[in-house]
């Protein structure tokens, strides 16, 4: 293991979630969850920064969970070799079209404060602050200063895996986890029906829509169609 792997693992073995969200995930829709995450400054290794911490605050914007299958990620931009040596590994194992749920992440942040009181004041009023507004998607985060975003991802795991299983039990009420004889998941479709609504109103370039029946296999199902939209 080399140094770089150490210390991401000592900055995920040291990162505590103080107060989670109160909401999981929604299913059907994105979720807006404002994080505060609390370290201890990294100069302190030097003798410094004694009874101060640092809060950086922002917004962790999770997507609507989208069901996907192996086929449409290995047809996806940004994974690199390994990856999809693995995807193709899984293609294997369950088959190209296997359900399985994507969660999309966009981080926000927002400021960054040196406040000079020790960690377990600034949590206590953090608290209070939070108690004070009601915000249930508010999240207190300790975590590791010089690897804080390690610290702000192992949290997006860990609220991803306690969401995924009603998230898996919502989607199979309502059936979108059912794959048709295409292999396409019927949450797919109905997600395609809503691109083509956004590009037909304006509100989405047509080389989203395109992309999206690439990465599908679909685009010559739905070429005339999308064909038409230039009409």
């Amino acid at each position: 293991m080399n140094l770089d792997d150490e210390r991401i693992e000592y900055a995920v073995s040291h990162t505590e979630i103080l107060r989670p969200p109160r909401q999981t995930l929604s299913t059907f829709g994105a979720t807006n969850i404002y994080y505060y995450l609390v370290t201890e400054p990294s100069y302190r290794d030097f003798g410094e920064g004694e009874g101060e911490t640092v809060v950086r605050e922002g917004r962790v914007l999770a997507e609507r969970p989208r069901v996907v299958t192996p086929a449409y990620l290995v047809n996806m931009e940004g994974f690199g070799e390994h990856a999809k040596r693995y995807l193709e590994m899984v293609t294997r194992e369950h088959g190209p079209h296997a359900p399985g749920i994507f969660y999309g992440y966009r981080n926000e942040p927002k400021e960054m404060n040196i406040v000079s009181s020790d960690m377990s004041t600034v949590v206590r009023k953090l608290e209070e602050e939070i108690d004070k507004e009601g915000g249930p998607l508010t999240t207190i985060i300790k975590g590791v200063d010089e690897l804080w975003d390690v610290s702000l991802l192992k949290f997006i795991f860990d609220m991803t895996s306690y969401s995924l299983g009603s998230n898996v039990i919502e989607l199979g009420r309502r059936g979108l986890l059912d794959v048709d004889r295409s292999g396409i998941p019927l949450d797919a479709r109905r997600s395609i029906e809503r691109l083509f609504s956004l590009v037909k109103k304006g509100e989405l370039e047509p080389s989203a829509l395109k992309m999206e029946l690439e990465r599908w296999g679909l685009f010559e199902e739905y070429e005339d169609r999308f064909l038409w939209l230039f009409r």
